[in-house]
């Protein structure tokens, strides 16, 4: 296996990557200048037919990374016939938002060039995807349960199939879905151009890599690049009940231009949107409960401005891909850490900056030791806010201290207290009981 690590975009143009003048001119179109590490290194790979594993994490340009590649591929040979209920590059995705995502990155990357492609997943009516799949295409994105269904249905046949890509391998085994995903790449034609990504390479990922990549090139984006060390993380201790008046003061600057706000209910979810509406602050839900057709409504007007603000379980924590996330606002923290890095991972896509908030209350201190541990960093205190709890926060330096730890606010770092009228920390003014929490990132696809 080839290796191949890298930290830093190297300042070069598409065109270096050898891809052809259509492909260079829809990335041009999309502002898109240099491409990512992740795609100097593996796109000359994959354009030579080689097989891959990256190792990134979310926001580092991967979809790009395959996308562009596979659509060179089939741009050398256009008059091929069509497949009736079959694709030649099969994509398979752990999430109906990242299928729909990567569909439209096919769309934007091949736009100059003529091609089908089609998307399943569940949620949504089978006839439309059947009769996508009858008339046969070239690309083909899928979520495993669908596209077994599918399968299973006799309305779709891999036996044509030339280039499979695995994304999100680790959110896969996450969701069960991994003897699926072996099933259906058991009735792909042998040695098809094969590619894994995943953000975490733990032992059955790396054996699954090894069952469906031969000799395959291994990209990975180093630590030092990845989002988390990009993200401006401050915590904010604050009574359970007094969490939604502090989301609601935060909101309302509208230096946040476009804030995810995770909780983990799906009733929190609902109730805290209610909450905001009735505050005239535009928000949406998406969640478990809500129907395909009513999460994809919810993404558009996110995406469009409509809604300045995204209330999500973790659903969306993984694949969720909207420019311009200024700020991820974590309502409560998540038991699991890796999903405090997924979350967070929203903002400071493509090599921009963002902000993440964590509202932290008095049953959350061990959930928030376990994430600074995960990250290997302390998270900023802040205190200038006038929903600050000295009690909550008098219990996190009691509860660090016991294991052995230092008060998590960083070396030198010194938190300060409301003051109404000084300037703050995130150059406005704190106006009675709304601080500025002053930060801009854009982000790119």
């Amino acid at each position: 296996m080839l290796n191949v690590t890298t930290t830093s975009s190297l300042q070069v143009g598409f065109e270096s990557l050898n891809l052809i003048l259509p492909l260079c001119r829809a990335v041009r179109e999309e502002n898109y200048v240099h491409p990512t590490p992740i795609q100097v290194q593996a796109i000359p790979h994959l354009l030579q037919g080689r097989d891959l594993l990256g190792c990134a994490q979310t926001g580092t340009g991967k979809t790009g990374a395959f996308a562009l590649p596979i659509l060179q591929r089939l741009a050398e040979k256009p008059n091929r016939p069509a497949v009736p209920r079959g694709a030649r590059a099969l994509i398979l995705s752990p999430t109906r938002e990242l299928a729909q995502q990567i569909h439209e990155s096919f769309e934007v990357y091949g736009r100059h060039l003529r091609f089908r492609q089609a998307v399943v997943f569940g949620g949504m009516s089978y006839q439309p995807q059947i009769r996508a799949l009858s008339r046969g295409g070239d690309i083909l994105v899928a979520t495993p349960g669908r596209l077994m269904d599918l399968i299973e249905q006799g309305h779709l046949r891999l036996n044509h199939m030339e280039t499979f890509v695995l994304d999100e391998a680790d959110r896969m085994l996450d969701m069960g879905f991994l003897p699926a995903v072996r099933r259906i790449f058991a009735q792909v034609p042998p040695h098809p151009q094969s590619m894994l990504f995943s953000a975490t390479l733990p032992e059955e990922i790396v054996k699954l890599s090894r069952a469906f990549l031969k000799d395959p090139v291994q990209v990975t984006v180093s630590p030092s690049s990845t989002t988390v060390e990009r993200i401006d993380q401050r915590v904010l201790f604050v009574d359970r009940e007094k969490k939604g008046e502090l989301l609601e003061s935060l909101l309302q600057d509208h230096s946040v231009e476009r804030a995810l706000v995770f909780t983990r209910t799906k009733h929190g979810a609902n109730r805290i949107v209610k909450n905001l509406v009735r505050g005239r602050i535009q928000a949406e839900a998406i969640h478990g409960n809500k129907s395909q057709a009513a999460r994809l409504a919810a993404l558009k007007k996110f995406r469009n401005g409509q809604a300045r603000v995204l209330v999500a379980t973790d659903i969306a924590s993984r694949g969720l891909d909207v420019d311009g996330i200024t700020h991820v606002i974590n309502y409560e923290l998540p038991h699991e850490p890796e999903s405090y890095v997924h979350r967070i991972g929203r903002t400071a896509r493509a090599g921009a900056s963002g902000i993440a908030i964590s509202l932290c209350d008095a049953g959350e201190h061990v959930s928030l030791r376990q994430i600074e541990k995960t990250i290997c960093r302390s998270v900023t205190v802040f205190e200038d806010h006038p929903y600050h709890s000295h009690a909550v926060a008098s219990m996190g330096r009691k509860s660090h201290a016991g294991n052995g730890a230092g008060h998590n606010r960083p070396a030198g770092h010194s938190a300060r207290k409301p003051n109404p009228g000084r300037p703050n920390r995130f150059g406005g003014k704190n106006r009675g009981s709304s601080p500025k929490f002053r930060g801009r990132a854009r982000a790119g696809r």
